[in-house]
């Protein structure tokens, strides 16, 4: 049986009086893919930023490895988590080399001022050792080419590449990714979805966010679908596609037949 890596439990987001999510508890284990699906506006960012620290929660709890989680971002980066974000957000200035090398120095130091004494200590050197082929072999994995070009010189889709392999440089146990394929071509959804793969491979969990249902659907072992902050189904994919949870909520159909239910790529 599969260890459970992280477990959320009663996860609750209110901002004044408007209540963002609500009771949202989930488990995940080592090697499973969970999809996050919805409308907008459903919770699923929010979601996503509790779990990284990006937000603190209101109410419930988060266990990784049965251990607390809880802290800033860093903190729990630190403890294995690696996340992207709707809106790639990379050091434009950087290259693209350097970008991906954020990542391991970002298991590494835990903070950024700890990379930053890293830096000036010789530690954040993406030309030489071990970094330097970590660097080489993500970018061979992700298709990205010519290292040195500048961040803020790539296309959206690249730039959303650059970022997915900034996380994994993290060596993550959980990897969330909110919307990684919005802007890419055919060329950068392969290179995600070998990503994703990977993780998988090395026996860690992904959480995925993307409005690409039919995508979503093809990779991950379960999906959950959110609707006004709430879990309103959670399970198996392709049951999930056909259950009137999401006609109802994502596709506005109340009496679905058979041939409404969307096709899944595998």
């Amino acid at each position: 049986m599969a260890e459970t890596l992280l477990v959320g439990e009663g996860l609750t987001k209110r901002y004044g009086g408007v209540t963002a999510l609500q009771d949202v508890s989930f488990s995940l284990s080592a090697g499973e893919i969970l999809g996050l699906v919805g409308p907008n506006g459903a919770g699923k960012t929010t979601l996503v930023d509790l779990i990284s620290g990006a937000q603190p929660a209101t109410e419930g709890t988060l266990t990784l490895r049965g251990q607390p989680l809880s802290g800033p971002a860093a903190r729990r980066a630190k403890a294995g988590l690696a996340r992207t974000f709707q809106y790639p957000q990379l050091a434009l200035e950087l290259t693209v080399a350097e970008n991906l090398l954020l990542g391991r120095a970002a298991r590494r130091h835990g903070t950024v001022w700890r990379m930053i004494a890293g830096a000036f200590a010789g530690a954040f050197h993406p030309h030489s050792g071990a970094d330097a082929e970590a660097v080489r072999a993500l970018a061979d994995e992700l298709g990205l080419d010519r290292l040195d070009r500048e961040a803020g010189d790539l296309s959206l889709g690249e730039q959303r590449l650059v970022e997915v392999g900034r996380a994994l440089g993290q060596d993550p146990l959980v990897l969330l990714l909110d919307e990684p394929f919005a802007g890419s071509d055919a060329g950068g959804v392969h290179g995600i979805v070998e990503v994703i793969r990977t993780v998988q491979r090395r026996g860690h969990a992904v959480i995925l966010v993307d409005h690409n249902v039919d995508l979503v659907a093809g990779l991950v072992d379960r999906i959950m679908l959110l609707d006004r902050g709430r879990a309103v189904f959670d399970g198996d994919p392709r049951e999930c596609l056909a259950s009137p949870q999401m006609q109802q909520v994502y596709f506005g159909i109340t009496d679905a037949s058979e041939e409404d239910v969307p096709h899944v790529v595998s």
